[in-house]
């Protein structure tokens, strides 16, 4: 029995290389069908919003190194040459008596590290921190936009693939009852706008027909952009075939909103770092006091270390402090500033709570539209379908117009289009209700 599974094996896969190698368009094809999913899986990688996004947390990584960096001590050196007119001298006496060279150099090698700055300098590290942290939220918030972008376009090609199926139909419908018209019109038994009517729908039918095509085109456009493909690519969505409506409760998605949206996290943050820019801006009612330590020569060459008229070297430990204990009122005015700014971001929170709630609701309503539509949209286009069929043999028997027949047939294309709208615009409005509280 292994041996016969072992040869099916072989034949299978002798097979399956074959049609790679004799149809290898069928390969490249295959590799465009993508699912819905798997279209979200390609943009998550490829999506410059989500790339961005991963750039500006590394940006602010590093802004957080600066910012750790400022707390360590500062070395810094100078080097200066000066040459003058005059040989500097001095009287003693009535008699002149050199006091340096004309050449002089100067150079030193300093220390500085901050004891004391009023909390700013780790207060600012604190801001910067919390900069990492809002990056990672906005690169949380592309990911669900992106997904959302990449589930809607999807949907959409869907859509339009579907629209250009029914304007197929239509047309080869059409031609049938365009070739009945012409073939009873031979026989005298219709009048010739009779069979008029039936060619002008037909040429309508090849114009829709035409246009859907164009439509799906830039719907699948817009989705190889958004998965970073080449705009011509002739990508395609698989159908998806089962429907099943999912169940909601309006309280649990607001808890839920509140909760996880990405754009209330990130103004907290931002509301945290604005309570510590508050404490950045009284920073200056303090002094600063640094601990500096230098190392300096002086001389008339380039080393600087030949002297004749002083120590062509010394050494400084001291320490530096700053105050300025008197700015006419502006600290407090920074600080009064970034008071009000926070006050601003807590209304701002407020107003976005609202937003939300608002979106959450509005993804609701016509999520739940769409469901109460799909039943009526499917009993109407089984009904179109009949009303159709029996009126395109009605046609054929005598019994009825051309114009009956057409008025079927464009019954039949609205319920059509009505039933995949109602489907795709539930899908479309569940992908929206996800990102509406902050799910993927």
């Amino acid at each position: 029995m292994n041996k016969i599974q072992n040869r099916i094996f072989a034949l299978f896969f002798l097979v399956c290389m074959l049609i790679v190698r004799v149809f290898p368009g069928a390969a490249e094809e295959t590799k465009n069908i993508l699912t819905v999913e798997a279209a979200v899986q390609e943009a998550l990688k490829n999506n410059t919003l989500i790339r961005r996004a991963i750039e500006e947390e590394r940006a602010a990584v590093e802004g957080e190194k600066s910012a750790r960096a400022e707390l360590l001590p500062r070395l810094s050196a100078s080097y200066s040459y000066n040459r003058l007119h005059d040989t500097p001298y001095a009287v003693f006496n009535s008699i002149k008596v050199d006091a340096g060279e004309k050449d002089n150099i100067f150079w030193d090698v300093t220390v500085s590290q901050p004891l004391f700055t009023g909390f700013a300098l780790t207060t600012k590290r604190k801001i910067a921190a919390l900069e990492i942290d809002l990056q990672e939220i906005l690169k949380q918030q592309a990911v669900l936009d992106v997904v959302m972008q990449t589930r809607i376009a999807c949907f959409q090609v869907l859509l339009a693939r579907s629209a250009l199926e029914v304007a197929n139909e239509e047309e080869r419908q059409l031609g049938g009852h365009a070739h009945d018209a012409k073939k009873i019109y031979g026989q005298g038994l219709v009048p010739y706008n009779d069979l008029l009517k039936s060619q002008v729908a037909l040429a309508q039918a090849r114009q829709n027909r035409v246009s859907a095509a164009s439509k799906l085109r830039i719907a699948v456009s817009s989705l190889n952009t958004i998965l970073r493909r080449d705009i011509m690519e002739k990508t395609q969505v698989r159908k998806i075939l089962s429907f099943r409506p999912s169940h909601y409760e309006i309280p649990a998605l607001f808890e839920e909103a509140i909760r996880k949206r990405p754009e209330l996290r990130q103004l907290n943050v931002v509301l945290e770092q604005a309570g510590l820019s508050i404490r950045i801006a009284k920073s200056s009612y303090y002094p600063q006091v640094y601990l500096v330590g230098s190392y300096e020569q002086t001389g008339d060459n380039l080393s600087a270390d030949n002297n004749d008229f002083g120590n062509d070297h010394n050494s400084i430990v001291g320490f530096h402090v700053i105050w300025p204990f008197f700015e006419w009122g502006k600290t407090r005015a920074e600080a009064t500033k970034a008071l009000h700014k926070k006050a601003a971001l807590e209304q701002k929170i407020q107003e976005v709570k609202d937003s939300i709630l608002l979106e959450v609701t509005d993804a609701f309503q016509r999520l739940g539209v769409s469901e109460k539509n799909i039943q009526t949209a499917r009993d109407a286009l089984v009904q179109a379908k009949e009303n159709f069929r029996i009126t395109n043999l009605q046609y054929r028997d005598g019994i009825t117009t051309s114009t009956e027949v057409l008025d079927a047939r464009t019954f039949l294309t609205q319920a059509e289009m009505n039933h995949h709208n109602t489907i795709y615009g539930y899908r479309i409005a569940e992908a929206e209700l996800k990102r509406a509280v902050g799910k993927k």
